[in-house]
């Protein structure tokens, strides 16, 4: 990889204006306490899986991890939807909300350390949108577009899990501007970096490209299970 291409979040969020958080940084994170951590990294998944992944520590709230934040509210916010797609379409809010709309409790897990225990939200799956606009045959990535520039990536598989949404609401609130609204991918089983916050676009492609964070050195397939942090 081209070093020169190379940007530590940390620089990223001082150079966006966003707050500044690291896991290196003793005292930053709201951590449980030891035993509660022992406990609830001893508690299973259905798959098999640790609740906890390696090396996580849970935290009582969402940080915020910065980003440059866009000035769209729902009343002009609308979301593309394109690429290898049988039929492409821009969906206002509101006809976002008239889909099927879904409430799901998950984990989430930050790539700096925290993960967030049992955390609520709301929002239309992304297989939903997925049926909506018929996927060639040839689709094979979902490329997450948000404000600024910034773009994420996931498989296709991996987008069509029940647990993947675009999520609009937050422990039964609208979802607050610092994480991402009015719309965000949601995608609970990888590195939260994949969901990408302040969506203005999911395109669908043929050949995988790498987000903002991946082709900056940041692991393309980001398990947390498997500690997949950077290539």
């Amino acid at each position: 990889m081209d070093g020169s291409k190379k940007l530590t979040r940390r620089a990223f969020l001082v150079k966006a204006g966003g707050s500044v958080v690291s896991i290196s940084l003793p005292g930053v994170f709201v951590k449980l306490i030891a035993r509660e951590n022992v406990a609830l990294a001893a508690q299973i998944r259905p798959d098999g899986r640790p609740r906890l992944p390696p090396s996580q520590q849970a935290v009582q709230r969402l940080y915020d991890m910065g980003g440059i934040q866009p000035k769209a509210n729902p009343q002009d916010w609308q979301l593309r939807i394109h690429g290898e797609v049988e039929k492409p379409t821009t969906l206002t809010f509101q006809e976002l909300l008239e889909l099927r709309q879904v409430k799901i409790t998950c984990d989430v897990h930050c790539v700096t350390g925290w993960t967030l225990l049992d955390s609520e939200w709301s929002g239309v799956r992304l297989s939903t949108i997925m049926d909506l606009v018929e996927l060639k045959k040839n689709a094979a990535f979902v490329i997450f577009e948000a404000a600024a520039g910034y773009t994420s990536n996931i498989p296709i598989l991996e987008a069509r899990k029940d647990n993947v949404i675009l999520a609009h609401s937050f422990f039964g609130n609208n979802l607050p501007i610092p994480h991402g609204a009015p719309l965000r991918a949601l995608v609970p089983d990888l590195y939260f970096y994949k969901s990408a916050k302040w969506l203005e676009g999911i395109k669908f492609t043929a050949q995988d490209e790498p987000g903002y964070w991946e082709s900056r050195g940041y692991s393309n397939s980001a398990d947390p299970w498997k500690e997949e942090r950077y290539q």
